[in-house]
């Protein structure tokens, strides 16, 4: 059974705000921090087909004229690209929604440029098939990295790794990308400092504010040469909170007016990498991520079920024995902890343990529920860096939970009512 403390993340980024006003009255750093022009807001997807990088070249009369010829034949070239039947020229302009342009020169009798196609689904998907109705992805959060002159961006500021990712038309891919807009808080809870974390406590808190099931990161690290030089940049695609590892590229651009296109260029490959991992099964949420109960086991569930109730019970007694009563004379008595509880029911002890980061929480709370004779964990206080302390109920004395929390790895040091823990 896995518990989640945490706050939602408006409460919590109002307390750092609030906490940082407080100390020596500088209420200007929480706007410092989560102010400014840093948010980049995502285009809006929709799920056309987007057939893009057609390279025309044609001459004609005027410029004009090479054009619309240069049109017409990235239309079919576009269409050809995804695998469309023969069909007139006529036809398939009928499908077409939309030219990009992505780059042009027109000249007097001469048009070069690099094109995209948009193609309306509806109309095109009679004649594609499968292929336009491709299954998706589960939602995906996204952190885009740029690693530049020693430093590792996500949303802290504007950035072109952002840009492009942002400008990006996602509908027709089959990865269901969940893109922040990187302003306000989100700068303060998507980090590079996050891509490094593996507490699934802490991803799960991230993931839930954005609705997502699990988080790809796509890394750019850029090298300017030299100013006004070619800029050259190694892409590496991974996945998940154990950041795995998918594949890596690189490509150059001529100059840093190139850097848009090169981007543009490195966010199509990311997707076809990201489309990839997805057929051969690799691209699928981590399921320690989302473990609930409508995924658990029929009998897993009944006994989650049992420990719960047996926790409200636990409650009800100690509710019941923290009660004076007309023989006990208004004195409120402790139950002695050296023996066990009557057979059939459970103890509730305090449990103290040393938790220096997350990753040491999660495996000490793995680590006591595992014990045996042990019925639930409750948290009275977390503290990543300092002691965590619990309550444990548990089937037995306070030396038999000692025992029992021993054979688990623990070094167990025993107080008058509490035990302190630590690996």
């Amino acid at each position: 059974m896995r518990h989640h403390f945490s706050l939602p993340r408006s409460k919590r980024l109002a307390i750092i705000a609030a906490g940082i006003a407080m100390t020596g009255g500088a209420g200007w750093l929480a706007y410092a921090q989560v102010g400014g022009e840093r948010g980049i807001a995502p285009i809006a997807s929709s799920t056309d087909i987007e057939v893009s990088g057609i390279e025309v070249d044609v001459k004609a009369d005027s410029g004009l004229e090479a054009r619309e010829e240069a049109w017409r034949e990235a239309q079919v070239k576009a269409w050809e690209k995804i695998d469309g039947p023969s069909l007139p020229d006529s036809q398939i302009e009928s499908m077409v929604s939309a030219i990009v342009i992505e780059r042009e020169r027109l000249g007097p009798k001469r048009y070069v440029a690099t094109l995209g196609v948009v193609f309306d689904r509806a109309r095109a998907a009679r004649y594609l098939g499968a292929e336009g109705r491709s299954r998706r992805s589960a939602p995906m959060l996204l952190l885009p990295v740029t690693m530049s002159g020693g430093t590792a961006l996500v949303y802290e500021q504007r950035n072109p790794w952002q840009r492009a990712w942002a400008s990006y038309q996602a509908g027709a891919s089959q990865i269901n990308y969940v893109r922040p807009s990187g302003a306000g808080g989100d700068s303060l809870l998507l980090t590079f400092g996050q891509t490094g974390r593996r507490s699934r406590v802490w991803w799960r808190d991230i993931l839930d504010d954005f609705g997502a099931a699990d988080v790809l990161i796509p890394v750019a690290e850029l090298h300017y040469t030299f100013p006004g030089g070619p800029v050259e940049g190694r892409f590496t695609a991974r996945h998940g909170p154990d950041s795995q590892f998918l594949e890596s590229f690189t490509l150059t651009a001529e100059n840093p007016e190139q850097l848009p296109a090169m981007l543009g260029q490195a966010v199509q490959r990311f997707d076809a990498i990201f489309t990839e991992a997805l057929a051969d099964g690799t691209l699928r949420p981590d399921p320690t991520l989302n473990v609930r109960m409508g995924d658990l086991d029929p009998a897993i569930a009944r006994l989650v079920e049992l420990g719960r109730r047996l926790k409200a019970q636990d409650a009800a007694a100690a509710e019941r024995a923290a009660t004076p009563t007309a023989e006990s004379d208004g004195t409120i008595t402790a139950a002695p902890i050296d023996r066990p509880p009557p057979e059939g029911s459970v103890a509730l002890y305090t449990v103290q343990v040393a938790t220096p980061d997350a990753p040491s929480f999660d495996e000490a709370m793995a680590g006591i529920r595992g014990g045996q004779g042990v019925r639930a964990i409750g948290v009275r206080s977390t503290a990543i860096g300092g002691t965590t302390v619990l309550t444990v109920s548990y089937a037995g004395s306070i030396n038999q939970l000692a025992d029992a929390l021993r054979q688990r790895g623990f070094n167990v040091r025993r107080g008058d009512n509490a035990l302190l823990i630590s690996r």
